[in-house]
């Protein structure tokens, strides 16, 4: 809010909830950090163990894996038990909404075996991995052979089947567009027990091209073969401080990745840019480089991995003070540099969290699981979030940011921000995400004739009015975000809070497509729809039923399924 604005605003009555988040850094420190770290130390050694078997084996073991699930939905009976949904508890899920959509009578179907990376083939530039492998297992075994996936997420925790069943993006994804982009094949259950592979040119392309942002509604992801590229070991890392208005750091940003002169040698294979405040920035940029190069006399290097290194965005924002500078990053250490503290949601949870002396004492347990913060924060903090915090990513058209910039500042006033740009491709199939149309006749920065440049702008903080003490509207300022994306071609990802109602939710996402593949595969009446998976709040039985019953009747009114009928 603007100052003027700012001064008009109530100051707002604690309330006891006030003092649970306030304090809730004691439940962190001695129950959820301990068990975090035990967690992740045993996830390892099952990672380990599996490394360990070969490929050959781990195939086998898929296929048995595979069986189990094609079985356990044939037991199911479909008059008597409700829909179909995995037997992961909803607080496990990275996503910050209150998706109580298993509260509700439902059919498990148990995918926790399926956390095995499958093959890398270094010949044809794939690895194939099951859907539970995350982020931080692939890169562990990909880097030091010198590969990568063409987009990693940079938080550890983040699964393949969470990022292509959802969206995931990366520094690199100005190159290489969203993770669902790098996919080539995916293989998959359907409703009816079918197991089958799906590709851009098979005979189930249209399913390869729903199943991305889908949340898992159309049929089970059951493996994937995702592309990788050649990396080196070190990220050269340029620091770039920038000072000016929104729309002068929105331009700055623009041009560290997408030069106006369009000279293909100045794309770097990295960026991102961090805004602190409405007039401060700072643009990070990076470019593999050889251990040769890294260690060559007046080069710095800077193993940002160690726990007691500082956090990585507050590392950013010394070029603030000391102006430009440029050092090497382990490469792998690079990829996850958000993990530790979770971009900087770490400073809410554990406010003395960067601290030097916590950094160095404890700062080995860190970070904690985004699963466990929810499972510990009980309804009234969870409900307190949604309305005193923002955790929002919005992708616009990059020649959208400044504008996006102003309306947040003046809606939200929510710093530090994140900036991340990604390709938006013209695809065959018009997915639930899709460029504007008729983009690549603008020939607007960044785009080219196959892809329209975007931009992933996070935020990830309580807004100011919140820190002040003054009332804040969570509900209605989302409301006004929704409406702002949905007006200027924009998309808000599933996991994050909505308000949306559904007629608005397809006015933000095309679901042409998604719906056909719903029907086609027979996922009406076996899985939730994506809107009603995804909606804020409680799901009874009776809400559930009901909702699937109205899309059954309204499938059976189309012509192209009586026609069907008849037929056959």
């Amino acid at each position: 809010m603007s100052d003027l604005h700012a001064s008009l605003r109530p100051k707002r009555k604690k309330q006891w909830v006030d003092f649970l988040v306030q304090f809730r850094w004691v439940v962190v420190i001695f129950v959820v950090l301990p068990i975090s770290f035990t967690i992740y130390f045993l996830t390892y050694l099952g990672d380990v163990r599996s490394e360990l078997k070969s490929f050959k084996r781990r195939q086998r073991e898929h296929d048995e894996n595979v069986l189990k699930v094609v079985n356990r939905l044939k037991q199911r009976n479909p008059k008597k038990d409700g829909l179909v949904c995995t037997a992961r508890k909803p607080f496990i899920a990275v996503g910050m909404r209150n998706v109580d959509y298993k509260r509700a009578r439902h059919f498990e179907v148990d995918l926790s075996a399926f956390r095995n990376i499958l093959d890398i083939d270094k010949e044809s530039m794939i690895a194939r991995v099951e859907p539970l492998v995350n982020m931080g297992q692939i890169s562990r075994v990909t880097v030091p052979m010198n590969l990568s996936l063409a987009v990693v997420a940079e938080l550890d925790d983040l699964t393949v089947g969470g990022l292509i069943n959802g969206y995931g993006i990366e520094g690199s994804s100005h190159l290489y567009g969203l993770f669902s982009d790098t996919v080539v094949a995916m293989e998959v259950v359907l409703a009816d027990g079918r197991v089958v592979r799906a590709t851009k040119d098979n005979e189930y392309s249209d399913l390869f091209y729903a199943i991305p942002w889908s949340q898992g509604t159309i049929g089970f992801l059951v493996s994937a073969d995702i592309r990788l590229i050649p990396v080196k070991e070190y990220m050269k890392v340029t620091y770039k401080p920038v000072r000016g208005n929104l729309k002068e750091l929105a331009q700055a940003y623009a041009d560290s990745f997408a030069p106006r002169d369009r000279d293909p040698a100045k794309v770097q294979d990295f960026v991102e840019t961090i805004i602190y405040t409405q007039t401060e920035a700072v643009v990070t940029t990076g470019k593999y480089a050889s251990k040769q190069e890294a260690k060559r006399k007046g080069n710095v290097i800077n193993e940002l991995g160690w726990w007691f290194k500082p956090w990585f965005y507050q590392h950013c924002q010394t070029a603030l003070t000391r102006g430009q500078f440029v050092e090497y990053i382990p490469t792998r250490e690079y990829y996850h540099r958000h993990t530790r503290s979770i971009y900087w949601e770490g400073k809410l949870i554990l406010p003395f969290g960067d601290q030097w002396w916590f950094r160095w004492c404890f700062g080995w347990l860190m970070p904690p699981k985004i699963s466990l913060l929810k499972a510990t924060q009980g309804e009234a903090i969870r409900n307190y979030y949604h309305d005193m915090h923002v955790i929002q990513d919005m992708l616009v058209p990059l020649y959208k940011v400044s504008d996006a910039l102003e309306f947040l500042h003046n809606e939200m006033e929510v710093y530090p921000v994140w900036l991340c740009p990604h390709r938006l491709f013209k695809l065959p199939a018009k997915t639930m995400v899709y460029p504007e149309p008729g983009f690549e006749l603008h020939h607007q920065q960044g785009d080219t004739s196959y892809a329209q440049m975007y931009t992933d702008i996070g935020l990830y903080y309580a807004p100011a009015a919140v820190l002040r003490g003054e009332e804040f509207n969570g509900v209605e300022s989302v409301r006004r975000f929704e409406k702002w994306l949905i007006q200027n071609h924009g998309f808000q990802p599933q996991y994050s809070v909505s308000e949306l109602s559904e007629k608005d939710f397809w006015r933000m996402f095309d679901g042409e497509l998604y719906e056909e593949c719903r029907r086609k595969y027979k996922a009406v009446g076996t899985f939730m729809s994506i809107y009603y998976k995804s909606k804020k709040g409680k799901k009874t039985e009776k809400e559930v039923y009901e909702a699937e019953q109205a899309m059954l009747e309204q499938a059976m009114l189309e012509p192209a399924y009586a026609e069907k009928t008849l037929l056959g």
